[in-house]
């Protein structure tokens, strides 16, 4: 298993920050890339079209200001993470824009295509594709995917329902290239622990919701901080896909967070939505706040390159109690 000279070269901790709707901002990419780890986020979270292009070249600079500043310790790179259901409107002028700028890294998400695959690949770029099944895992590397991002079951957002220990098994017995694994990762030590089972990489977001840079509200950072495992919700009923999330939000909706009703899959839409009556015009995101179950171990509001700080702390922990064994 060999990961490519983007990724090997240039970062401190095996660790992809996952993209986060609505939370993953420039100046969160910005801090998690400085501190040694691919930042990320959505390009749907620049909420006007022209405002990606705005976001490429604010990242990108800071970056190169940063790596000027630190020839010893560079940046890692960034990553977008371009949604290709086809109710994205904007896939294609996003798309553009990601080749224009010849970003690094693309994610793809809800969906594989060559096309896309074959635009990132023009200029250089990677492409790593998300998936929660070993089929989903083949139908991805069969149209041109350079990589995997497992999404074991306690992920945030839209997760899967298998253990990562089975995923990450089934995807190794036929796949020997880039690998990453999602899924209740909150600490060093479980980054460690994916990297054992076969992943090359570890896939976090959660723990980064409370963090100083995150484009989210003051009492979803909190409530991230006073909740754990026991308080994660997975439920269909917000976008149509199944997806992991706080149950404090759901109740503060005025919802039953024991007691909500399914959706339909094909309600799943990235354009601009009316009220679900369903819902009671609570908006996912927005008023229902995605989260994974590894928010345990975090404890307090933190800069992010704190929480990259403590992350490699205990990586480094974990290293030397299986090596003292």
């Amino acid at each position: 298993m060999t990961l490519p000279t983007l990724l090997k070269a240039r970062l401190q901790l095996p660790v992809v920050a996952s993209p986060m709707f609505i939370v993953s901002s420039p100046a969160l990419v910005i801090a998690q890339c400085k501190a040694g780890i691919v930042g990320s986020f959505p390009a749907l979270n620049a909420r006007e079209d022209w405002q990606l292009e705005d976001w490429l070249i604010q990242i990108r600079e800071a970056l190169e200001a940063w790596d000027q500043d630190n020839p010893s310790q560079p940046s890692a790179p960034f990553a977008v993470n371009l949604i290709v259901h086809k109710s994205n409107a904007r896939l294609e002028q996003d798309l553009a824009l990601c080749v224009k700028h010849q970003v690094p890294l693309i994610i793809t998400s809800l969906g594989a295509r060559e096309d896309v695959n074959e635009a990132i690949h023009g200029y250089g770029g990677l492409v790593f594709h998300d998936i929660i099944n070993n089929a989903f895992a083949r139908k991805a590397i069969d149209k041109g995917a350079d990589g995997l991002i497992a999404v074991a079951t306690g992920a945030g957002g839209h997760a899967g329902v298998q253990s990562p220990f089975a995923l990450v098994q089934e995807i190794r017995e036929w796949f020997d290239g880039p690998l990453l694994l999602s899924g209740a990762i909150g600490n060093g030590a479980a980054i460690l622990a994916a990297q054992a089972m076969g992943a090359d990489l570890a896939y976090i977001g959660s723990i980064f919701i409370a963090t100083e840079e995150a484009n989210a509200a003051d009492n979803y950072k909190q409530a991230v901080v006073d909740s754990g495992a026991s308080d994660i919700v997975y439920s269909n009923l917000f976008t149509g896909v199944h997806g992991n999330y706080l149950r404090s939000s759901i109740a503060a909706a005025g919802m039953d967070p024991d007691n909500l009703p399914s959706s339909d899959p094909s309600s799943m839409s990235f354009a601009e939505k009316t009220d679900n009556s369903k819902t009671r015009g609570a908006k996912p995101w927005k008023d229902i706040w995605g989260s994974g179950q590894g928010i345990g171990a975090v404890k307090a509001v933190l800069p992010a390159h704190q929480r990259i700080d403590q992350l490699k702390q205990e990586y480094q922990s974990a290293r030397q109690r299986l090596l003292a064994q």
